[in-house]
């Protein structure tokens, strides 16, 4: 197959079939050979049904049901496993990602690149959420051990098979589309591209959960939290000397006062810090735990125009057993 098209569906209901139908179009512009993968992350709406439709019209849609709300990481890597393409695009379902940029991606690959990223180069999002996403990446570059990710770089991108191989390798648990491709590394570029407003209804990432995903990826990318807070340690240890020393001198050249204020704000102050520092220790400490389970990073609760595929996999691996077992 020569492209696949994977989007994590939730709570877009009314935006599924225009979806299917832009994405078709534009995919139609490069190749028949085509299949789009919609993941379905157990949304309360009636997206499922929605889904379901489309891939009655036409085989090529492949349709995935996730058994709980795993999240659209989670959501993408289903996608990704289950794509047969030469090339894969992720793209949201919101339809801000134009889908009409699909042939320019292509084009841009095509020219010897192993993965096109996309830069906004507009903001359609209110101010505070602007904010909140600009907020995001900034804390996601400033404590994760991966390549700088551009302010303006959104999921909206074109893979090729080495490079959806390559990811598809990683289990970690806590996941981050971005970083973890940028960890990958591989040849890559960018294109410029316009957003347009949501086609319909609201976003579901409120600022606690971007606020709980940049905690994710910091997290599962680096250690420079717990550094950090071993560094904080020491400098305040080091300030706790040299203040020791000063009151020393203060006592014996014009004496020195007590004062409960400055004391009971220095003890509050340094709890917190060891509060915070313990804190940071425990997510790392529930992160681990998380890995540790060994969990499959999703389940899937049904499949729509997949089965026939995995029946010929299934086949081929008896057959392969069989003849292997011939003397």
């Amino acid at each position: 197959m020569q492209l696949s098209v994977i989007s994590p569906v939730y709570k877009a209901e009314d935006i599924v079939d225009e979806l299917v139908s832009r994405i078709t179009k534009a995919v139609s512009q490069i190749t028949e050979d085509f299949e789009i993968i919609l993941i379905d992350d157990c949304s309360p709406d009636s997206s499922w049904t929605k889904i379901k439709e489309n891939c009655g019209k036409d085989k090529r849609i492949k349709g995935i049901k996730l058994s709980n709300n795993f999240g659209q990481q989670h959501a993408i890597t289903a996608g990704l496993e289950t794509s047969k393409g030469d090339y894969v695009i992720v793209i949201d379902c919101d339809l801000q990602d134009d889908p009409s940029y699909i042939p320019k991606l292509y084009e841009k690959i095509r020219e010897g690149y192993e993965i096109v990223y996309t830069r906004v180069q507009n903001k359609t999002h209110s101010f505070l959420r602007n904010f909140y996403s600009y907020l995001f990446k900034v804390v996601l570059n400033l404590f994760s051990d991966c390549n700088y990710i551009g302010k303006n770089v959104i999921s909206f991108s074109i893979l090729s098979r080495k490079v959806v191989n390559a990811f598809c390798k990683i289990k970690d648990t806590q996941r981050h589309y971005l970083l973890l491709l940028r960890w990958l590394g591989f040849k890559h570029c960018y294109i410029d591209v316009i957003q347009n407003p949501r086609f319909s209804g609201n976003s579901s990432y409120s600022f606690l959960k971007l606020w709980e995903h940049a905690i994710d990826g910091i997290v599962s990318q680096s250690d420079k939290l717990l550094r950090l807070s071993i560094s904080v340690g020491l400098s305040f240890s080091f300030l706790s000397m040299l203040f020791s020393v000063l009151l020393v001198v203060m006592y014996f050249i014009k004496g020195f006062k007590e004062g409960w204020t400055s004391l009971m704000v220095l003890i509050l102050f340094t709890t917190g810090i060891i509060l915070v520092s313990i804190g940071i220790l425990g997510i790392y400490i529930g992160k681990i735990l998380e890995q540790a389970k060994g969990r499959p990073l999703y389940i899937i609760d049904e499949t729509l125009n997949c089965e026939e595929e995995k029946c010929e996999e299934e086949k081929n691996e008896s057959r392969e057993y069989l003849l292997s077992r011939k003397p």
